[in-house]
C-alpha cells in the first residue's frame, strides 16, 4: 500500500458532480482546508475514477476494506484516525475522498499541484487495482438541478455557483406553472420576441427560456439571475454568499 503524507485537502461535501470539487487555483481563503497526516493512495481504472468523482453511489466493498483506518488527520498537533479516507488516481485525474464513516464518497477534494505531481510520480510504475462495482454512470440523469458537465465547462467557481443559483430559481419558476410569469421572464431575456412569446404555451416558453440560458455565462446571464431572484430571501442569501453583496 502506498501512502501520501502531509496532504492539504479542501473538502466539498455531498457533491455528485466533479466540476463542483474545485481545483487548487479556485480554493478560497475562507474554505475549511485540513491537513491529512497520512492517507493511502490507490491507482484505479478510469471507469471507477469517473464513478467516484461524478456520483454519490456505493464504493466497492473491497476498496473500503483495503483502506480501512489507514488514514490520519492532523488536528491540534494530534493524529486523528479516519475510517474511510483515501486518494485515488487513474493516472489523469486525482481525488481525495472521505466517506465520514459511510460507504459513499461524501467528501471530495483535489490536491495542491506539488502533491499532484508526487502522486503521478509514485503511481507511474504501479499496477492498476481492479475492483468490482455496479457502474451506472451511463444512466446518470442530468437535469436542471444537476447540470451536465458540458454546461459548466470553462466557467469559474463563482460563475458555476451563480449559474446553479439561476437554475434553482428557474426550477422554482417552472414549478409555478404560471404562463404569464414565464412569458414575462422570457421577454426580459429576449425583448424583441415579445409578440411571438405571447402566443406560446407555458411549456413552449419554458423550453425556450431554459434552452437560451443554459449555455455559457455572460453579463446577460448575471443580470437575468439578479433580477429573477429579487425578493426571494433564500436565493438572495445564496447570491450574497457567492457575490459578497446584496441584490440591487
Amino acid at each position: 500500500m502506498l501512502y501520501l503524507h502531509d496532504v492539504w485537502v479542501n473538502w466539498f461535501e455531498g457533491e455528485e458532480n466533479g466540476y463542483n470539487v474545485c481545483h487548487f487555483h479556485e480554493w478560497r481563503k475562507d474554505d475549511g482546508v485540513e491537513l491529512l497526516d497520512q492517507v493511502p493512495l490507490l491507482k484505479i481504472d478510469s471507469l471507477l475514477f469517473n464513478y467516484i468523482e461524478n456520483d454519490l453511489s456505493e464504493l466497492p466493498q473491497q476498496l473500503m476494506e483495503d483502506i480501512y483506518q489507514k488514514a490520519y488527520l492532523r488536528k491540534n498537533h494530534e493524529r486523528v484516525q479516519l475510517d474511510y479516507c483515501f486518494v485515488v488516481s487513474d493516472g489523469v485525474g486525482i481525488l481525495a475522498v472521505d466517506t465520514i464513516g459511510y460507504n459513499i464518497p461524501i467528501r471530495k477534494s483535489r490536491l495542491i499541484p506539488r502533491q499532484e505531481q508526487l502522486v503521478f510520480e509514485m503511481l507511474e510504475n504501479q499496477d492498476t487495482r481492479s475492483y468490482n462495482f455496479n457502474d451506472h454512470s451511463s444512466l446518470k440523469d442530468y437535469h436542471i438541478l444537476s447540470p451536465s458537465p458540458d454546461l459548466m465547462k470553462g466557467l469559474t467557481r463563482k460563475e458555476r455557483q451563480l449559474k446553479q443559483l439561476l437554475f434553482m430559481a428557474m426550477d422554482q419558476l417552472h414549478s409555478s406553472q404560471n404562463v404569464a410569469e414565464v412569458r414575462y421572464w422570457l421577454t426580459e431575456w429576449n425583448p424583441e420576441k415579445y409578440q411571438e412569446i405571447q402566443q406560446l404555451s407555458f411549456e413552449e416558453v419554458w423550453e425556450e427560456l431554459y434552452h437560451d440560458t443554459k449555455y455559457g455565462w455572460s453579463k446577460r446571464h448575471y443580470a437575468f439571475c439578479e433580477n429573477l431572484i429579487k425578493g426571494q430571501t433564500f436565493f438572495e442569501k445564496l447570491w450574497e454568499m457567492e457575490h459578497g453583496s446584496k441584490v440591487n
